[in-house]
C-alpha cells in the first residue's frame, strides 16, 4: 500500500510493514509513477488541483483530510467508495485561540490603535472614559455574555478561556442541555439568548442547511454593543445582511477570519465596512499533532475497522 502525504507540511509518519510513503507536490499533478496509491493524506491543495486529483488517483481508498472542513474536498468529485475522514481535533486549540484574540482585539479595538499606527497619530481611546463593564459598548469580557455557535471541540475549548477571563458562554448546538458544564441550546431557541449577548462567536461548518444562516434576522436580534466573529465558514453568513447591519450600526462590529469567496476580493465592501476587523483565514493551521490520527487511521483501514472522524 502506498500513502501520499502532502510537501506542505512536514510529517513524520510511522507506517506499518508493507506500508510506504511518497511526499507529493500539493501544486502540480501526481506523478505517473505514484498514481497507483490507495491512500491521501490533503492539507492546503489548491481547489484546482483537488478537482484533478480523482482522475489521478484510480485506485484511492482512503483520504485523510488534515483540515476540520472537508467541504471543498466534497466537492471535487472523488468515487462515493473512498472513504473521507476529517481533521477534526486537530485545529481545536489555534482555532479557539485566535477566536479569542479575535475576540479581546474587538473588546479593545486593537483595529483603531493600529490604524493610527499605520498613520502616525496619537488617537486616545474613546472608550476610555466608560465605567467599567458598561453596557453601551462591548470593551471587556469579564461578565460579558458570548454565545457559541458551534459547539464543539473547538468551541469548548474557546469556552474555557472565555470563563477565565470572566465571560460567560452560552453554546448553541443540535441539542440542548450541559455540555462540558455550559448550557447548549438549539439554534431554536436563539432568539431568547441573542438580544443578551454582547459577542456572537460562528464555528458553524458549510452545509446545505447552514448557508447563509447567520442572516439579517439573527443580526437584528443581537444589541447594539455586540460583535459578531466569525471562524467557522464563509458561507454561512449572508455577507449583504452583514454589511448592512454594520453601516446601519445596528451591531458594534465584526471580526472574521472566513469569507463566501477567498481570497476576499478586492471590491468586497467588508474592506471598508465600519468596525469590521479581518484575517485571512488563518485561525486553523498548524494541526495539533496529525500523524496520530493519521497512524491510527490507517491501522483502522488495515484492520477492517471503523475510521475516526469519517465523512457520512
Amino acid at each position: 500500500m502506498k500513502v501520499l502525504l502532502p510537501d506542505s507540511m512536514p510529517l513524520s509518519v510511522s507506517l506499518p510493514d508493507g506500508v510506504t510513503s511518497v511526499v507529493y507536490d500539493v501544486h502540480r499533478p501526481i506523478p505517473a509513477e505514484h498514481r497507483d496509491a490507495e491512500v491521501l493524506v490533503i492539507w492546503q491543495s489548491p481547489v484546482e488541483r483537488l478537482a484533478t486529483m480523482p482522475g489521478e488517483l484510480p485506485r484511492l481508498r482512503w483520504i485523510q483530510s488534515l483540515m476540520a472542513g472537508t467541504d471543498a474536498i466534497e466537492a471535487a468529485g472523488f468515487d462515493e467508495g473512498v472513504l473521507l475522514t476529517s481533521g477534526k481535533g486537530l485545529h481545536d486549540a489555534p482555532v479557539a485561540e485566535h477566536t479569542l484574540a479575535l475576540i479581546l482585539a474587538a473588546a479593545r479595538r486593537l483595529d483603531r490603535t493600529l490604524a493610527a499606527q499605520v498613520d502616525g497619530e496619537w488617537r486616545p481611546s474613546q472608550d476610555a472614559n466608560l465605567p467599567f463593564g458598561s453596557p453601551a459598548a462591548f470593551t471587556t469580557l469579564t461578565g460579558a455574555h458570548v454565545v457559541v455557535w458551534g459547539f464543539g471541540g473547538i468551541g469548548t475549548r474557546l469556552a474555557g478561556f472565555l470563563q477565565m477571563l470572566g465571560a460567560r458562554v452560552t453554546g448553541v448546538a443540535q441539542s440542548s442541555g450541559e455540555r462540558n458544564g455550559y448550557p447548549v441550546v438549539t439554534a431554536e431557541e436563539l432568539p431568547e439568548v441573542l438580544p443578551t449577548a454582547d459577542v456572537l462567536v460562528n464555528i458553524l461548518p458549510a452545509t446545505p442547511a447552514t448557508a447563509g444562516i447567520v442572516d439579517a434576522p439573527v443580526l437584528a436580534a443581537l444589541p447594539e454593543q455586540a460583535w459578531l466573529v466569525n471562524v467557522g465558514r464563509g458561507a454561512t453568513v449572508d455577507e449583504t445582511d452583514l454589511v448592512a447591519a454594520l453601516q446601519a450600526g445596528s451591531i458594534a462590529g465584526a471580526a472574521l477570519d472566513v469569507f463566501a469567496t477567498e481570497p476576499l476580493p478586492a471590491g468586497s465592501p467588508l474592506w471598508q465596512a465600519p468596525n469590521v476587523i479581518l484575517t485571512p483565514h488563518c485561525a486553523g493551521g498548524r494541526p495539533d499533532h496529525p500523524e496520530s490520527l493519521i497512524e491510527e487511521n490507517l491501522r483502522r483501514l488495515l484492520a477492517g475497522e471503523a475510521l475516526l472522524n469519517l465523512v457520512p
